[in-house]
């Protein structure tokens, strides 16, 4: 994952998510409910309460719903300015009309946590927490001033002191707290989300890839018969183009040129058609074209490969799924990125079970992040270590998480771990990381992956 892709899932994480009318829908159910509530208290419990400013109060938001229906279209998604606005002013429109029906004393104080829960839900964290102070803000007023709210004989509602001194302090706790919780939960939904998508965008990449190279190699195989019928003109024109020296001379180009075509074409392309067979291979293969790409990049990778117990069973032969090879090679980019002189990747099997252990010799997996690997978007401070290894890198977790999702997609088991530290610069283990997979769920032949070749076909996209 390059910078940029991650700059747009930055800038993409909160920006206009909510549309207009969602929130001048709610704001239509909260208009109707306290006019209920305005009505309810006045000629069903008596209650006096400053009846016209209420009013007023509520009729602002009339107005404000009104306005905005007409000056936008519905559809309309909201900037962070704009959403921001109306959630300050869904706050001041509250808190003026509790104000006007006893403040503090007033069971509808918990309303107060709607428009803060929707902030943290939509807006970016500082735009959140200029909702949130409003809100606390209001809060507080509201307990230190209000109108009363009086009976039908004259006796003003209010709370104790002491009970009036707890619906504070509890409001208080619930607006940071449902806050911080909601925004929480919310991160964590659209960090999965975007990580599940460079997820599927690696797959399909990698998807792409076997599909081209099915292509180049059935046009090699496809293309080798034409060319072999212009060489073979080609040389019984020279023989009977003797005599003229300038017309054998172009008959060998174009000979030569048919030659050039024929190596080009099977460098690209070796294996002829797109064979059914090619889609299976040892795990040790499967392995070794997985970490293919970082063989020449300055660390020894050494290869142990070998039943644990009973020497007899053969190499296992498994699907050439792209999910699998392109999880194997982000875990060892990841050994080599951090690796000091080895990457060593052990590969084992039993009857059950299949195992690919990576072990490197690098500082290992930070005890900050090694609890939370393969969530998407951990980060961690950066140390003058990761800067010369990893230039480039930007610690966004993405590319274990990549490999996690897809390696878990083909039923295999993951564990990451560090080894010993030794005196012996030569002894000292890294980070380990242990795949496993049931030989069911990966070997050609058994369980569900297992399905019968069929014919050679053109893999075209």
């Amino acid at each position: 994952m390059t910078e940029t892709a991650y700059e747009i899932f930055q800038k993409n994480q909160r920006s206009n998510w909510v549309r207009l009318r969602t929130l001048v829908t709610l704001r239509w159910f909260a208009i109707i409910g306290q006019i209920t509530a305005i009505l309810v208290a006045v000629l069903v419990f008596g209650l006096q309460i400053e009846v016209a400013p209420a009013i007023l109060v509520v009729g602002s938001s009339v107005l404000a719903n009104l306005f905005s229906s007409f000056l936008y279209p519905e559809n309309r998604r909201l900037t962070e300015r704009e959403a921001t606005l109306m959630l300050l002013f869904d706050i001041v429109q509250l808190a003026l009309l509790l104000y006007l029906t006893g403040g503090i004393n007033n069971p509808f104080m918990l309303l107060i946590l709607a428009p803060v829960t929707i902030a943290a839900t939509v807006l970016h964290r500082r735009s959140m927490m200029f909702v949130l102070f409003a809100a606390l803000i209001a809060v507080t007023f509201l307990s230190q001033t209000s109108i009363p709210i009086l009976t039908s004989t004259g006796e003003v509602l209010e709370l104790p002191v002491i009970f009036g001194f707890g619906f504070w302090v509890a409001l208080m706790i619930g607006v940071i707290f449902l806050a911080g919780y909601a925004r929480q939960v919310t991160t964590e939904m659209h960090a999965m989300g975007d990580a599940l998508l460079a997820t599927q965008l690696a797959l399909s990449r990698e998807q792409k890839l076997t599909d081209l190279g099915g292509v180049v190699a059935a046009a090699a195989h496809e293309l080798g018969t034409p060319l072999a019928t212009i060489k073979l003109v080609s040389t019984e024109l020279v023989e009977d183009l003797k005599g003229n020296a300038d017309m054998v001379e172009d008959v060998q180009l174009i000979r030569e040129q048919a030659d050039r075509c024929r190596e080009i074409l099977h460098s690209m392309g070796r294996a002829g058609k797109d064979d059914a067979h090619l889609k299976t291979a040892p795990i040790e293969a499967v392995v070794r074209e997985a970490a293919e790409p970082h063989m020449d990049r300055g660390k020894t990778i050494l290869f142990d490969i070998a039943p644990e117990n009973d020497m007899s069973l053969a190499q296992p032969i498994v699907l050439r799924r792209p999910e699998i090879i392109h999880g194997l090679r982000n875990l060892i980019q990841n050994a080599v990125d951090f690796a000091h002189e080895w990457v060593e990747i052990d590969i084992s099997w039993t009857e059950n079970r299949l195992n690919v252990r990576i072990v490197d010799d690098g500082p290992g997996i930070p005890a900050s992040v090694i609890g939370r690997i393969g969530d998407p978007f951990v980060r961690r401070r950066r140390t003058s270590q990761d800067q010369e290894n990893r230039p480039s890198y930007e610690g966004m977790g993405l590319g274990l998480f990549i490999a996690k999702t897809l390696l878990e997609r083909s039923s295999a088991d993951l564990n990451f771990a560090n080894g010993q530290s030794s005196e012996s610069e030569s002894d000292h283990v890294g980070a380990i990381i242990n795949v496993s997979w049931p030989r069911p769920a990966i070997e050609f032949g058994k369980g569900a992956m297992g399905s019968a070749l069929g014919e050679n076909q053109l893999n075209l996209p």
